[in-house]
């Protein structure tokens, strides 16, 4: 699971209700879905820096996702996973995070669950989905837009 879904399930927006949902359903384990931890970092990095969140709420809201201590997260970056990342960030003209969570896909034969349009125009060789229902995920984009000031 990409980065984007994490941060928008922990913090109040249209597409909130939605995501926290499907990311429950994730942490549960009934929906197949590896969610590496260093994403909760990253999440965090967003929800605090850009999105304004308040850094109590952020490290609140992910650290009780983090103590589900969930099947679905993956908490080990290896070397190996590291030089796939780097490849995959070369070769798809991504971000290395990017190239990390396509790694991860092609590790466990796994779909990327995404908000990022980008990935999903330049990976071909994993399924890669926005699972957010388009009109939900419009929605979110217009708040988040006004939210911005953009």
């Amino acid at each position: 699971m990409d980065v984007g879904l994490i941060e928008i399930s922990h913090f109040e927006n249209p597409a909130k209700d939605f995501v926290l949902e499907f990311l429950s359903d994730v942490l549960k384990w009934k929906k197949k879905c590896i969610i590496p931890t260093s994403a909760i970092l990253g999440a965090y990095h967003i929800l605090t820096r850009y999105l304004k969140v308040e850094k109590v709420s952020a490290y609140e809201a992910l650290t009780r996702s983090l103590k589900t201590r969930s099947p679905a997260f993956y908490e080990d970056i290896s070397v190996d996973a590291a030089l796939d990342s780097l490849t995959n960030a070369l070769g798809y003209n991504v971000e290395s995070w990017d190239g990390y969570i396509v790694a991860l896909a092609k590790m466990f034969k796994a779909t990327i669950y995404t908000v990022d349009l980008k990935l999903m125009r330049k990976v071909r060789d994993v399924p890669v989905v926005n699972p957010i229902p388009e009109e939900i995920f419009e929605e979110y984009n217009r708040w988040l837009r006004a939210r911005l000031g953009i």
